[in-house]
């Protein structure tokens, strides 16, 4: 089984991961992780800032990772923000019933009330330096653009609308 979670930023989806991992004992594969190793192993020249083309680049690589852990009959968690909207295309049926996705977004109401706390919670999981980019206004133009692009292919989104917590909890049945 694969989990494949994704979704805009500071929706806490390595913390959605982390939990998953200890509930049902699967690994998990950060994107994020994948992606800092090829920008800092030299191996491309894109940077952390070039979200369009890290989606082109790193999709290919973590679509047939994919598709390797289901045709060996394993369990693996992917989270992060590089899966395109149309990513059911990439996989016939075989492969599909063996994915479970979860997309993570905040609505502008939640982004307004919580702001402090996102912010607070963004290193939870990992060491991450602070985001002085992340303002209320990018978080809200990040989250509609990830709600609009997956509802428009078909997806279901995990608002998280009034409790993270209860979203999250709601969730890791």
């Amino acid at each position: 089984m694969i989990i494949l979670i994704t979704g805009a930023s500071h929706t806490g989806k390595t913390l959605l991961a982390q939990r998953m991992l200890e509930k049902y004992k699967y690994p998990y594969f950060s994107i994020d992780h994948l992606k800092m190793g090829l920008i800092r192993s030299g191996i491309t020249s894109l940077t952390p800032e070039d979200d369009d083309a890290l989606t082109d680049y790193l999709w290919p690589i973590v679509r047939e990772m994919i598709k390797t852990v289901v045709e060996n009959h394993q369990n693996l968690i992917v989270e992060g923000c590089y899966v395109p909207f149309g990513w059911r295309r990439d996989f016939d049926s075989h492969y599909l019933k063996n994915i479970r996705f979860m997309c993570l977004a905040m609505s502008e109401k939640y982004i307004e009330n919580h702001y402090s706390e996102i912010i607070g919670y963004e290193s939870e999981v990992e060491a991450r330096t602070i985001d002085v980019e992340c303002t209320k206004d990018s978080l809200k133009a990040d989250n509609k653009n990830i709600i609009d692009g997956f509802q428009h292919a078909g997806e279901q989104i995990v608002l998280i609308d009034s409790s993270y917590e209860q979203t999250i909890k709601a969730h890791l049945t």
